[in-house]
Parts: C-alpha cells; sequence; structure tokens
C-alpha cells in the first residue's frame, strides 16, 4: 500500500527587527516562506503549489504580508492614526443613527466634527454615503465600537467618545436610543468613571467651527 498525502513546509527565510503595527514598537521578526508539498510516505518529496511568504512577529505573533517591512514606524502611525479618525466619525454617525433616522442639525454637526477628525471638509454626499452603508449593513453603533475599540490607545478612546457625546447632543439634548448608546460607551470602552466624566467635560469645551 502506498501513502500519498500532503503536509504544508514552512521555513525561515530571513530575520531582524521591524516596526509592528500590533506591539507599536520595534519587535524581532521572521520573514517565513510556506509552501505545500506532496508526500510519499510522509515525506514531502514534490512541491504542488506556489510559497506564500509571510513576515511573523515574536512578540505578539501576528503575522504580516512582507511589505509591512518596507513602512517605517512613522508611516504605520500616520496609517493607524488615519484609520482611527475614520472610526471615530462612523461611531458618531452611529450613534445619530441610534434612532435610525437623522435631522438636518445632525448632519451639520456631523461635518463639524467631521472637520475636527480628520481636519478637512466632508461634503453631505459622503457623510450620506456613511449614514447608507451603516443603515444598510444595520450595524449599531455598541457593537462597531466593541469591535474597533480594542486597537485604541486611552487618548483615541477619550477622543471618540467626545465625538459620540458631541453627535448626541447636536440637538441639544441626549434622550432615547442615544443615550442609552453613551450610557453602555463607558464599559465599551472599559473607562473609570473619572476617565468618561474627563471625556465628557473635554467635549463641552470644544467649540465646532463649521
Amino acid at each position: 500500500m502506498i501513502l500519498i498525502g500532503t503536509m504544508n513546509l514552512t521555513r525561515t527565510r530571513q530575520s531582524g527587527q521591524f516596526y509592528c503595527p500590533t506591539c507599536r514598537c520595534a519587535q524581532e521578526y521572521r520573514l517565513r516562506s510556506r509552501r505545500p508539498f506532496l508526500t510519499l510516505y510522509f515525506i514531502p518529496v514534490v512541491p504542488i503549489g506556489a510559497a506564500e511568504w509571510f513576515v511573523d512577529c515574536r512578540g505578539c505573533r501576528d503575522k504580516w504580508d512582507p511589505t509591512v517591512l518596507q513602512m517605517d514606524q512613522r508611516e504605520h502611525e500616520q496609517v493607524q492614526a488615519e484609520q482611527f479618525q475614520r472610526e471615530a466619525l462612523r461611531s458618531a454617525v452611529l450613534v445619530v443613527l441610534a434612532d435610525d433616522q437623522i435631522s438636518g442639525t445632525e448632519v451639520k454637526v456631523l461635518q463639524q466634527i467631521a472637520q475636527q477628525l480628520l481636519g478637512r471638509a466632508i461634503d453631505r454626499e459622503e457623510l450620506g454615503e456613511l449614514c447608507s452603508i451603516a443603515q444598510q449593513n444595520k450595524i449599531r453603533a455598541a457593537n462597531y465600537v466593541m469591535t474597533v475599540s480594542r486597537r485604541w490607545s486611552e487618548a483615541q478612546k477619550s477622543e471618540a467618545l467626545q465625538a459620540m457625546f458631541l453627535a448626541a447632543t447636536a440637538e441639544g439634548k441626549m434622550e432615547g436610543a442615544s443615550l442609552k448608546v453613551m450610557t453602555q460607551m463607558r464599559d465599551i470602552l472599559d473607562l473609570t468613571e473619572q476617565e468618561y466624566q474627563a471625556a465628557i467635560e473635554a467635549a463641552l469645551q470644544r467649540e465646532l467651527v463649521e
């Protein structure tokens, strides 16, 4: 009886240091290749596919595309900052949409929040697209923030909470679905009562510029 099968062989091709986006610091890495082989009596004899290359962080064990080695710390931090800005804006949009409707005043305030977060103006069309996607996918603010906030720093949590609070109080008072969502945010963001109140107070001091 001839035993034929397949197996993946993984080899380390290079090692060194790189900036890991997950660890947010320099870490040891291994550049590795994984390739499927046909085996005969459990011995790999013939490659049956192209090699897959990946970078393995020795710190967090996350795996990255090899292009991560071409980016320096500043580039990574810029990418992460831009990602956070988009996530914080979407969080604010979702808080407004908690009651499944949006007013002209709320649209105006969200545009002002976007100006502060992104450093650029967004028109009603771009904002409308964000709202439409959220409504079509039935994304809820609590679920979204619970997912994306895992990679936020403490300062980013505070900034995002401020944006959500300003959105929730766009019409002068917070009530109904928006109030319910905002009361959940302290636990979702894993903030102490003092940290939560400090963020709210900071939001009250912010001036939204048209």
